[in-house]
């Protein structure tokens, strides 16, 4: 398969991100995407009595109103994610509200949720599964709160109501920093009851088999903080934890006038930091809750390092614009060469090996 995206790169990198966005989404569209071959068996993840084909899925932010879900499972993802999406249309913050560090490889996005509304996220959903009973891969969605709602879980219910009988997951986003006083969500008293409104959602819909519930937390997060989150995910059963959304932090190497721009760093600069927070809910959860890394993953190197910090899965997004769509195929032959390399048979053999040797070092002694 020929690689034509460097060819054209420099065209996509002098466009606004959005219209570049909005461009590759029109593709999508047409449905002219030759379909990706089958990874094989070391690739294959099993969780929760649902086969993945592969452990790479594309994060949320990049169809938000699940428009292109066949296309994206036809390019080789394992699982989609779908979404943000809010109860009522609302158009997001104010352009200018994306921004490029070509130089490392990271965006700075104040999006603010912009969504066509619940109604027509389910209608496209339904017209998915309509048309494709037998899916590709793993099906997700991803729920939001209205900028101008009264009561975040109001919001959250409404979303959980109408697509948990339509997504084999659905993720509670309490961590985007675009919507006003969204992450004190992750605050204990809330998260805890948040999670519990969610989960009685679930029961009372009686679905078989039920969605999985997915918490996705922010990277700046304190100790404190990452001790809580973890307890309370764990004492309502958790399914699974997306780490990371992205950052308020800026570091010293993010492109000087992006500094002063307020929204949430992705790409290559946050790549550490969301290993590190992948790492440390690993240990608070001893491995219990699996995890779905996402953040700064722009090879298969990247998503390995993941994946052996604690990841049973990783997510891509900002790895689109930069690497363009052949990096799909790069990083599943790349993990499967990781794999055999250090002689796995299975990816899942892989997850926390990191953490495990670091353990052993420790008791051991070694520095």
């Amino acid at each position: 398969m020929i690689d034509w995206y460097p060819y054209v790169r420099p065209f996509f990198m002098k466009m606004d991100p959005e219209q570049a966005h909005w461009l590759a989404l029109l593709f999508l569209k047409t449905g002219l995407v030759l379909p990706c071959k089958s990874r094989g068996e070391s690739l294959k993840v099993n969780l929760w009595g649902r086969e993945f084909p592969n452990p790479l899925g594309i994060a949320a932010g990049f169809d938000k109103d699940a428009e292109v879900i066949a296309s994206l499972f036809r390019l080789g993802f394992g699982f989609v994610e779908a979404g943000t999406v809010t109860p009522l249309p609302q158009p997001g913050n104010d352009s200018p509200r994306v921004f490029r560090d070509i130089a490392n490889q990271s965006i700075v996005n104040r999006m603010g949720f912009p969504s066509k509304g619940l109604d027509v996220f389910v209608k496209n959903v339904q017209k998915f599964k309509k048309r494709h009973p037998h899916p590709r891969g793993i099906l997700g969605v991803n729920i939001g709160i209205n900028k101008e709602q009264v009561s975040p879980v109001d919001d959250y219910r409404k979303c959980m109501e109408a697509l948990a009988p339509l997504a084999d997951f659905v993720t509670i986003n309490v961590s985007s920093p675009n919507t006003a006083g969204l992450r004190k969500m992750q605050e204990g008293d809330l998260l805890d009851g948040l999670l519990a409104e969610m989960r009685a959602v679930r029961k009372k819909l009686v679905l078989i088999p039920p969605p999985q519930i997915f918490l996705k937390i922010a990277p700046d997060l304190e100790p404190e903080q990452r001790i809580d989150i973890a307890e309370v995910a764990m004492k309502h059963c958790v399914d699974a934890l997306v780490i990371s959304n992205t950052t308020i932090t800026r570091p010293a190497e993010l492109k000087s006038e992006l500094k002063e721009e307020s929204g949430g760093l992705s790409g290559e600069l946050l790549k550490n930091m969301s290993t590190e927070v992948i790492r440390d809910f690993y240990r608070l959860t001893h491995g219990s809750v699996p995890i779905i890394g996402v953040g700064g993953i722009l090879s298969a190197e990247d998503a390995y390092e993941k994946i052996k910090a604690g990841a049973s899965l990783v997510q891509i997004y900002t790895a689109l614009p930069y690497k363009g769509l052949g990096v799909i195929p790069r990083i599943l032959d790349g993990l499967a060469e990781l794999l055999k390399k250090d002689g796995y048979k299975n990816i899942s053999e892989a997850v926390g090996t990191e953490i495990s040797i670091d353990e052993k070092k420790a008791k051991a002694g070694v520095g």
